[in-house]
């Protein structure tokens, strides 16, 4: 199973979302090809009615503590209650890399 299934399946059993995406976002970063270290992750649950954002992190960090300690270098989180996601319905871009071999020589 890949790193992504497990974040995926960890998050989807903890959570049960409404809406769950698990981007891999290592291709953006100074990493080998096909690596899995960095990820973006949009959750949207009734989980998180009644918690800060500071609160719903903690949850997803709680339930992914052996990727976090180990291959997946970054994680960005965008978590929203339903009644917050029906509001927007789109997560923000991710800014480019700007680090290791991707950043610009001067």
């Amino acid at each position: 199973m890949t790193i992504q299934a497990d974040i995926e399946l960890k998050l989807s059993e903890l959570l049960q979302p409404l809406h769950l995406e698990v981007v891999n976002e290592s291709h953006m970063h100074s990493v080998p090809p096909n690596s899995e270290t960095h990820f973006k992750v949009v959750a949207v649950s009734n989980a998180f009615n009644g918690s800060r954002k500071v609160a719903r992190h903690q949850k997803v960090y709680g339930a992914l503590t052996l990727e976090l300690a180990g291959p997946v270098h970054a994680l960005a989180l965008h978590t929203y209650t339903p009644q917050e996601w029906s509001e927007q319905e789109a997560a923000p871009q991710s800014p480019n890399c700007l680090g290791g071999s991707k950043a610009k020589q001067v």
